[in-house]
């Protein structure tokens, strides 16, 4: 899942994208309000995470306008502002939740999930188009190509190599894929994200790209460099 973190403080946005992250979601950072809008009408987000009071343009404005074009796109307003008003304001104003400063860092990763699941039952949120090696994830068709032909995957197959894709290069946990699987029903234990890892793997052969087992810590992807054998375990 990819995010559009706006938060002028950059310790406090450094320190969010850091933990959500490390849960594996992909955060871009702004910290003024003129970029963000820019960033907002490229609609390649799946959620705003959005602080009020931004130099530029003002958080409540930007959410304004954002709401004008775009009504799906969940929007999380986080922010030092605790009066009833602000919050009555924020809410009528397209907000799909409100958080107030400070706040705990599990709360926020917590009020993200249940807004996209609450998006996702209203239809499919907007995903990145993400490319490696030569597989790449279509964030309109929610397919994954090898060139210029589909991979043939499962639902939670996918789920497992989009995620992958997401975070490229770093690390993915089990945790983070069994979250990531959540969506998808079921309580799945490590064997069974093993197994899922395994098929993936095998509908990789012909790709240019490999799955690493980093043992103790989880699953990296990366692309093959041109005849260099693969190193997957």
């Amino acid at each position: 899942m990819r995010l559009l973190l706006i938060e002028d403080d950059r310790g406090i946005a450094r320190g969010i994208q850091s933990r959500l992250e490390e849960s594996g979601f992909v955060v871009d950072m702004v910290h003024d309000g003129q970029p963000a809008e820019k960033l907002l009408a490229q609609n390649k987000h799946d959620l705003v995470i959005l602080d009020l009071g931004l130099p530029g343009i003002d958080g409540m404005t930007l959410l304004n306008r954002f709401r004008q074009t775009n009504r799906h796109t969940p929007v999380i307003i986080l922010t030092a502002r605790d009066e009833l008003d602000d919050r009555v304001q924020g809410l009528t104003s397209g907000a799909d939740d409100y958080i107030v400063k400070p706040f705990e860092p599990a709360e926020l990763e917590a009020r993200i999930r249940a807004v996209s699941r609450r998006a996702g039952a209203h239809g499919d949120l907007p995903r990145p188009e993400v490319s490696v090696g030569g597989l790449r994830l279509s964030g309109v068709d929610r397919r994954i190509f090898n060139g210029e032909r589909a991979l043939e995957v499962s639902p939670r197959e996918f789920a497992v190599l989009e995620l992958l894709m997401l975070r490229h290069g770093r690390v993915v946990s089990k945790a983070q894929l069994q979250d990531h699987l959540t969506y998808f029903g079921g309580d799945l234990g490590d064997t069974a994200i093993e197994v899922y890892v395994h098929r993936v793997r095998k509908k990789l052969e012909n790709c240019r790209v490999e799955i690493i087992t980093v043992r103790g810590f989880g699953y990296l992807l990366q692309a093959i460099a041109q005849d260099a054998p693969s190193a997957a375990s």
